[in-house]
């Protein structure tokens, strides 16, 4: 199936190679650190509850949105806009949802191959331990504590390091794009999704029957129903949101390859599903570890490249699950890598009619000067503030600011427009023509995309800032 523009574009050479390719766009840091950790701060079963609650009438329907704009359009997400409301009789302004999409995209693409660094570089130190020390014995045996929690202040604190390894990273991304739908972005996915799925599954085992799987449970599934605050509520929308990587005009770029013969509607279902089943899964993969090292599991990046280097100290054969789990985090940056490098590439390509190569050479530029600056942010230039002039960016260094200013703002706003775009302005008639849904399903799909959707985006975007 290929699909055609204004510029030589192919497509997915099968479902299950846009199935995996769209579960690798959404499966990445967030799924990994992020969902475990609020879990964990925000009442446990109560919140993974509501969050899969969420997944079902918010992100899958948003997510359903993107994809039939871009096989509608089949082109890059600002002409598939503009194509669909064209025809639709709506004003070509629409077009300005996507490109705040791509956009958005950019600016992510800039900073998560930053993080992607990171974790190359806690590859690296895991595999030189891994020949220290052998297979069968904990992780940085002999070494403190303090020592191993240090190396994440020293790592981000060398400029140096962090952005030859931020350039790294996203080179290895750009060989991807720059080979095109089927011989780069699909191999990607292809080939180390399901790779990843495998060290997820084993590591998980591994924790089932040398971890505290029992207090991991208690942990993250205990339902208490008093704890389901509308604080909790807001945290499990905005996880489900994020971790569906919406708003960055991904999905409707993605579309653009998908032929006429998929069911847009089940393979959303498929998507949603993977990208939660990962969720749930890391959290079980992750914590009996923690816990069986005895250790307080603390949030956000902390957890990742502080928490976990100690617990495989605490375990045995604990330098070979550290550098699995490692190897694993960097199969899933990198296929959200591509996906967020592809949807800028795609719109250079069809803006200005430039062959996939340069196009990605292009964005890749951009993103490493940005890249650059995020990476110097938590050393060089750590007081260097480029939205310090906003409030709500006082103080920020480049990598916070980009991080909040899509999370808080461009990304929220582009998922709300394309609500609003595809449940109020686009042609009922051609929309259902590409979702896939009939009878009370779509009924109730309409529904949440023109009431439930744009509502909770909005209480997204105010607690967001307000917070």
């Amino acid at each position: 199936m290929v699909a055609t523009s204004a510029t030589a574009r192919d497509g997915w050479s099968s479902r299950t190679a846009f199935v995996l390719a769209a579960i690798g766009s959404a499966v990445g840091l967030g799924n990994l650190v992020r969902f475990p950790a609020e879990a964990g701060a925000n009442g446990g079963g109560a919140f993974v509850l509501f969050y899969i609650l969420c997944i079902v009438l918010i992100g899958l329907p948003v997510l359903l949105c993107e994809t039939l704009i871009g096989r509608h359009g089949q082109a890059a997400a600002p002409e598939s806009y503009r194509k669909l409301a064209v025809e639709s009789g709506a004003s070509r302004a629409w077009e300005l949802v996507a490109s705040l999409g791509v956009f958005s995209a950019f600016l992510v693409l800039s900073f998560y191959c930053v993080l992607g660094g990171w974790v190359l570089y806690y590859i690296g130190t895991f595999a030189a331990d891994l020949a220290a020390t052998g297979v069968t014995g904990p992780a940085f045996d002999g070494v403190p504590y303090e020592e191993v929690e240090a190396l994440f202040p020293a790592m981000i604190g060398n400029g140096m390091v962090t952005s030859l390894l931020d350039l790294l990273f996203l080179g290895i991304t750009l060989v991807f794009v720059a080979r095109g739908v089927s011989g780069g972005i699909e191999k990607v996915a292809v080939y180390l999704m399901p790779t990843f799925f495998v060290l997820l599954l084993g590591i998980t085992v591994y924790g089932f029957f040398g971890g505290a799987m029992q207090e991991t449970f208690a942990y993250l599934f205990t339902f208490e129903p008093e704890k389901l605050t509308p604080e909790v509520m807001l945290a499990a929308v905005g996880q489900a949101f994020f971790s569906l990587s919406l708003g960055v005009a991904g999905m409707v770029t993605y579309g653009a390859y998908v032929g006429r013969d998929v069911n847009l509607a089940g393979t959303s279902v498929v998507i949603a599903g993977a990208d939660t089943a990962v969720a749930l899964i890391a959290g079980l993969c992750i914590f009996p570890i923690v816990f069986a090292a005895g250790l307080a599991p603390n949030g956000g990046l902390g957890l990742m490249f502080q928490t976990l280097p100690h617990a495989f100290q605490e375990i045995p054969f604990g330098s070979l699950i550290g550098l699995a789990f490692f190897v694993m985090v960097a199969f899933a940056a990198l296929t959200s890598s591509v996906a967020l490098m592809e949807v800028p590439t795609a719109w250079v390509i069809d803006r200005f009619n430039l062959r996939r190569g340069a196009a990605a050479v292009l964005v890749t530029f951009g993103a490493a000067f940005l890249g650059v600056l995020s990476a110097l942010s938590t050393g060089a230039l750590a007081d260097f503030h480029p939205l310090g002039f906003i409030p709500l960016f006082e103080g920020m260094g480049t990598l916070d600011a980009l991080d909040g200013l899509t999370s808080k703002l461009t990304m929220p706003i582009c998922a709300l427009l394309t609500s609003v775009f595809v449940g109020w302005i686009a042609d009922r008639r051609l929309v259902d023509s590409e979702n896939g849904l009939s009878g009370g399903v779509h009924l109730f799909w309409r529904f949440l995309v023109r009431f439930a959707c744009p509502l909770a985006l909005v209480a997204i975007m105010v607690f967001g800032l307000m917070g």
